[in-house]
């Protein structure tokens, strides 16, 4: 990543990380407004590195829940190749669509 990036993700994980210990999802914000007063393509990356962290973390817990509706001690089963299975829109797998 280049420098803009860097510094707007590591903003982006500091912000998350405030706004959870202070209970306070506002500070979010409130970073992206200070930004932006001095800088908007820095406020463009912070906002993408919030969004893209918060949809992993909720992305994460997803995967969490459905792991933990498996059955307690009982194989699951065994693990499948999914390398050629289509992903979300059909059409632009394999043509570098995602």
């Amino acid at each position: 990543m280049g420098v803009v990036e860097d510094l707007a993700d590591e903003l982006a994980r500091d912000a998350i990380a405030a706004a959870k210990r202070l209970g306070d999802p506002g500070l979010i914000e409130q970073v992206s407004k200070t930004l932006g007063d001095t800088s908007t393509t820095t406020q463009e990356a912070y906002l993408t590195a919030v969004r893209v962290r918060l949809a992993a973390e909720r992305a994460r817990k997803f995967i969490e829940a459905q792991l933990a509706k498996a059955p307690q001690g009982v194989a699951v089963g065994p693990e499948i190749d999914i390398s050629n299975q289509k992903i979300m829109n059909a059409a632009d797998d394999g043509t570098g669509g995602h």
